[in-house]
């Protein structure tokens, strides 16, 4: 509907998959499942239900009857007896069990904490694709000497492909946190009103280890080893400021990646994609603007301020539970990992695809080195007899003059070639030539960038083979 606000993380961003873990389709055929895993493990339990009730409770797990439970919520202003009250319809002869003992977080938390869960697990394949892709990169790229920045100043070199390996050991840590966080998740359980399991202790007349035995069974079933050891109304809503910290931290490592690119991009060294027909800017026909990078950094941005929602809402829950968290958790929560994963299919895009200039690379090197191999240079000069405090002061008269000219003047460096000139240094022009090889300020980069990979990178990446060929969708 044009004449109508529409969400850009569902058009423009996200994927149709993670959409789809947040759609209603997800969410109310989970509260289903839940329904239905409810009362098999109360008929299990000794509960008067039968195994044809429970057929009929599954026979309508998919089929929504949306216009029902919609009409009926314009009556009762409660979306989920709407939803047990169009349930019904569909199931007359197991309407009477249906939700039986429990209160709207059964289905509300539970079918919330299965999505986390399984948002999570496409977010963590997606990191590993990307991982894949920075992999590939940094291998290729391991003997390729480049200037390392500090301060966004010249400093020692590094290799085109040892900085990507910095790229990955932040989403190493990601997923390392992320798999934490899904291996220590617990749904909510079977926990009642106020949490006491008190309506369960009435349904099994006050035996305590039926109920206990049922909050377990149905954490089981839906695929939880534990759930909450104890709850209010809600399960704990920290868990949702946990869950958006560590997207929290995924974004800032791709965040780190975009704004890399972008400096990468305006020194000419390496790009983002840019397509045949794309247009970089309406005025400036001849402009390569790094799009995709900046609209991760946007994209991001939103994820890491979008935490601070969950935390205030964890913080503001009084005594069992407030209402007051219910609006704002939908829309945080969801658009965290609507906007991540726009995030990750930019991130995905980018790493297959990233253009390197080999000849802009080396003639950067090629301007800074001369000052960095100086020393070097003096080293090897004093070896052949040469004074180092008199080697000093001509290495620093040449260095002015030379910063002079690239800095005052625009013009080149010189400075190898006036070493070259100089009788003092005792050394022939092959010789500096050989000294200055950019090959030799590289320290381990190459090394690193292998051990790296192997030790960390490829475990992940052989742990989960069926994610390395995830598609990114970039809709514009």
């Amino acid at each position: 509907m044009r004449d109508l606000y529409n969400n850009p993380l569902n058009s423009r961003y996200a994927s149709r998959e993670m959409s789809y873990i947040f759609s209603d389709d997800m969410k109310f055929t989970t509260w289903r499942k839940l329904w239905v895993s409810l009362a098999e493990c109360e008929k299990e339990l000794g509960l008067n239900i039968t195994d044809e009730q429970i057929i009929e409770l599954k026979a309508h797990i998919n089929d929504i009857n949306y216009e029902d439970a919609a009409k009926r919520e314009k009556e009762v202003r409660h979306d989920v007896m709407s939803h047990v009250y169009a349930y019904g319809l569909q199931c007359p002869s197991a309407k009477g069990i249906i939700h039986l003992g429990a209160t709207s977080c059964y289905v509300g938390d539970n079918t919330d904490i299965i999505v986390m869960r399984d948002a999570l697990l496409l977010i963590k394949r997606k990191i590993v694709t990307v991982l894949h892709r920075l992999s590939n990169f940094a291998m290729k790229y391991k003997d390729m000497p480049t200037l390392g920045f500090t301060h966004f100043q010249p400093a020692q070199l590094t290799t085109v492909g040892k900085r990507a390996t910095l790229w990955m050991q932040d989403l190493v840590m990601d997923i390392e946190n992320i798999d934490y966080l899904i291996s220590t998740l617990k749904l909510r359980g079977v926990k009642g009103t106020t949490g006491t399991q008190a309506s369960f202790m009435n349904l099994f007349e006050g035996d305590e280890e039926k109920v206990k035995r049922l909050d377990k069974m149905v954490a089981e079933r839906m695929g939880f080893k534990k759930s909450f050891g104890v709850t209010g109304q809600t399960y704990p809503r920290k868990l949702d400021s946990i869950v958006l910290n560590t997207l929290s931290e995924v974004a800032q490592s791709a965040y780190k990646f975009s704004n890399d690119l972008r400096l990468l991009q305006n020194m000419k060294e390496v790009e983002e994609p840019f397509e045949k027909h794309q247009i970089g800017s309406s005025a400036m026909a001849y402009k390569r603007n790094p799009m995709r990078s900046e609209r991760m950094g946007a994209l991001a941005r939103y994820v890491i301020v979008d935490s601070l929602n969950p935390a205030i809402t964890a913080s503001t829950q009084w005594f069992e539970r407030t209402l007051d968290d219910s609006a704002n958790k939908r829309i945080a929560v969801a658009e965290a990992f609507l906007a991540l994963d726009g995030v990750l299919n930019l991130y995905i895009n980018i790493a297959e695809n990233m253009v390197v200039y080999d000849k802009v690379i080396a003639a950067h090197v090629n301007n800074e080195l001369p000052f960095m191999a100086t020393e070097n240079i003096m080293m090897e000069s004093v070896k052949r007899g040469g004074d180092r405090q008199e080697l000093h002061e001509r290495i620093r008269e040449h260095s002015m003059a030379a910063a002079q000219r690239v800095k005052g003047e625009g013009l080149d460096n010189d400075l190898i070639k006036r070493i070259i000139e100089d009788d003092g240094f005792k050394l022939t022009k092959d010789e500096i030539i050989e000294i200055i090889d950019p090959m030799k300020f590289v320290g381990r980069a190459p090394s690193q960038v292998v051990e790296f990979v192997n030790e960390y990178v490829n475990p992940i990446i052989q742990e989960n083979r069926e994610a390395i060929d995830v598609r990114s969708e970039i809709n514009v």
